[in-house]
């Protein structure tokens, strides 16, 4: 006696069900996305457009290089920075 889920789908089944929701759901954000640039090629600014895009994006890339390549200063160089600080600033009170 083979089980069956709650469904009463077999796993075979659910199976096919699943690879056929995603072949749809690719279809269709490809056709969007052609949709898309059909929509755009046919825009008289499109050199502007693509010029701005491109600005947006090297913006964008320089903030991620910026996050990546700044490490934070280190934890004990901070603390004996500050250690200096109090130290100087409790020998100029006397």
């Amino acid at each position: 006696m083979t089980s069956t889920p709650k469904s009463g789908r077999g796993l075979d089944e659910q199976a096919v069900l699943l690879v056929a929701g995603l072949a749809d759901l690719a279809v269709s954000t490809i056709g969007s996305a052609a949709g898309t640039m059909q929509q755009l090629l046919r825009r008289s600014d499109g050199p502007e457009l693509a010029r701005d895009a491109q600005r947006d994006l090297m913006a964008r890339g320089r903030i991620a290089l910026d996050r990546i390549a700044s490490a934070p200063p280190a934890h004990l160089e901070v603390l004996a920075q500050h250690a200096v600080a109090r130290q100087a600033a409790s020998a100029s009170d006397v």
